[in-house]
């Protein structure tokens, strides 16, 4: 799963008043607008009363703390049969307190990919992926070079990569170029009409790409490929946001640290170490903390099943075998306050960066929000317009809607994502950093939409 956007891929895009982060896009070939709303909007889960009830005095109940992980489990919980798993269940064991689980394969058994990607044998359908996007360009990650704590990337068609992992298995996984990792593909973007995967409803509250599907610029859903050895360094998702993860084919080994365990991997210099399986860490005078660090929560996710990451967990993947897995990252109710604790330390850290020219630079403060959205891919003003975005879609929701069979937004999802968007959002207002920012042309105002958001939680309280 992505941690973050490519800085040096990012270009501005102007678009009303307000100044986005966008990526710069390598495919061409790219599905008209009104078709990716038509196929990817989001059918969004709902909730019953109880488990808004349930939902809203866990928070209540935080007073406002971002909300952490008590004692971590000693082992992974695995949900096997889906008819006896519904949302609520979801929401409880695992949104609340912010725990992994695994799903069986029996919930991703109807998906296109898996019928039509994968060989009888199990491998990789190499065939019918050169059919159907074989001119695609794709990015690249070489798993054996480090730059920082990541992989350099370059761009080739899927056939020319297809041409190199044959080529590698055949000469026993090794090749001079290295070991060549397909990462964050957009097919979901550019391919909407395929009929790829249904998106499971335990994730479809995904603000996210709800946000990024209304602009019609970009999205977070992500098909990774790439043969046995090929792996992703240690890494906390994008924003804090959730992800899942399944396997259409092969095999992974997953590595989980709940949040705040990473710190004791830090090495003397302050930096997270790029490989949690490295001799390096037993250093203590290079890593004189990693003995406090328990040992990670370890998975091996077999061909189908689904990985739901929380919110705030550091990871490291390893594919076992040939493997091609589908990604989302994604934000709700339950991690926005993770997401926001998150950008405010994001600010912090290039505040201490610059902090030098504090005195001397003109408009330091905005200069500070110019390059945190550089280098996180947002900023205050972006997070402020992705609120308003969400805001103004659930404030349409009247009170008697309700969801047909366990799919829609009802009031009670509504209701409840308004609620945690004015706890987060009044944060935002209060904020000294955000109070900089020219917000002259926003519509409505910030003040404005919070007043809008409050009588609307009043509303929602009234019997």
């Amino acid at each position: 799963m992505r941690a973050g956007p490519e800085p040096q891929a990012l270009v501005g895009q102007k678009r009303g008043a307000l100044r986005l982060l966008v990526p710069r896009q390598v495919l061409t070939v790219s599905a008209p607008a009104e078709v990716r709303r038509r196929v990817l909007r989001p059918v969004l889960s709902w909730m019953d009363r109880e488990t808004r009830a349930l939902a809203d005095r866990h928070f209540r109940g935080l007073g406002g703390d971002v909300p952490g992980v008590g004692q971590a489990p000693g082992r992974v919980a695995f949900v096997s049969e889906p008819g006896a798993f519904s949302y609520a269940d979801f929401v409880r064991g695992f949104l609340l307190p912010n725990l992994p689980c695994v799903f069986s394969s029996a919930f991703t058994q109807g998906w296109g990919s898996r019928r039509r990607w994968v060989t009888p044998a199990g491998r990789p359908d190499f065939d019918h992926l050169l059919r159907t996007y074989g001119d695609v360009v794709v990015p690249v990650a070489n798993c054996g070079v480090q730059e920082y704590n990541s992989n350099p990337k370059e761009h080739m068609t899927l056939r020319d990569y297809i041409t190199y992992w044959k080529e590698y298995i055949q000469a026993g996984y090794s090749s001079p170029r290295g070991c060549l990792y397909l990462k964050d593909w957009h097919l979901c973007r550019d391919f909407p009409v395929e009929d790829v995967f249904t998106l499971p409803v335990y994730f479809s509250s995904d603000w996210l790409n709800e946000f990024w599907d209304a602009l019609d610029v970009d999205d977070y859903r992500f098909v990774y490929a790439g043969p046995a050895g090929s792996w992703s360094p240690f890494h906390a998702d994008i924003f804090r946001s959730f992800s899942w993860s399944v396997n259409v084919c092969g095999r992974k080994k997953w590595l989980l640290f709940p949040p705040g365990q990473e710190e004791a991997l830090r090495d003397r210099h302050g930096n997270l170490p790029y490989d949690v399986t490295s001799p390096a860490l037993c250093d203590t005078h290079l890593h004189p903390r990693s003995q406090l660090a328990g040992p990670p929560l370890e998975i091996t996710q077999e061909a189908g099943e689904m990985v739901f990451v929380p919110s705030g967990w550091h990871h490291q993947v390893h594919n076992l075998d040939d493997t091609i897995s589908i990604n989302h990252n994604w934000v709700n109710g339950f991690n926005l306050a993770n997401m926001w604790r998150f950008l405010q330390q994001e600010l912090c850290a290039v505040q201490e960066e610059v902090s030098e020219w504090r005195d001397s630079m003109p408009d330091w403060h905005h200069h500070c929000q110019v390059i945190m959205r550089s280098c996180s891919g947002i900023n205050f003003e972006e997070f402020y317009h992705f609120l308003k975005v969400i805001a103004e879609k659930r404030l349409l929701v009247p009170r008697e809607a309700a969801a047909e069979d366990g799919a829609g937004l009802g009031f009670e999802q509504a209701a409840f994502d308004v609620g945690r968007i004015t706890e987060v959002l009044a944060s935002l207002v209060a904020h000294p950093d955000f109070q900089r920012v020219d917000t002259s042309a926003f519509s409505p105002q910030p003040k404005e939409l919070l007043q809008q958001l409050r009588e609307a939680v009043d509303a929602a309280a009234a019997p």
